[in-house]
């Protein structure tokens, strides 16, 4: 089964990638697997302090995650995967893609304030010539129902 493979993260853009990402599976047949990044310099600190640290991170992405899961499975019928990864963004997105040869789609937000579209939109686009699969950007001020009538 296809998956779309969308970022979990603290922005606001990023709950219209979700919500998209479960419309599109639920109505093409497909599945989401649901990616959150821990970045490497979160964790500098002395070897169990970090460790406490890294535990904790985990819980609170497992937690956002269950909040995202419940709205899946209850509206759009979609048992979402979370995987959790540790490195640059960048680096970890294009490495789960190549990892789960089942992923067929990236879904990011775009931000919507003056500073752009967000890092992730950024920094991917200008390589998404050479990507093994597309991307999709959802507007992060996209109305919910302009979702449900383009998904």
């Amino acid at each position: 089964m296809r998956k779309f493979l969308v970022v979990l993260d603290d922005s606001r853009e990023c709950l219209n990638a979700m919500r998209f990402a479960a419309m599109r599976a639920a109505n093409t047949g497909a599945g989401v697997q649901i990616l959150s990044i821990i970045p490497p310099d979160e964790f500098n600190h002395w070897i169990g302090v970090s460790d406490i640290m890294r535990e904790e991170t985990r819980e609170r992405i497992i937690a956002h995650f269950e909040v995202f899961a419940k709205w899946m499975r209850d509206r759009q019928g979609i048992d979402p995967e979370l995987v959790i990864r540790e490195g640059e963004a960048v680096k970890e997105i294009l490495g789960q893609i190549q990892d789960d040869p089942k992923v067929g789609v990236l879904v990011l937000g775009a931000g919507i304030d003056k500073k752009g579209p967000g890092p992730l939109v950024s920094q991917l686009s200008k390589t998404s010539g050479s990507l093994p699969v597309p991307i999709t950007i959802v507007p992060g001020d996209m109305s919910k129902e302009r979702l449900e009538s383009i998904t």
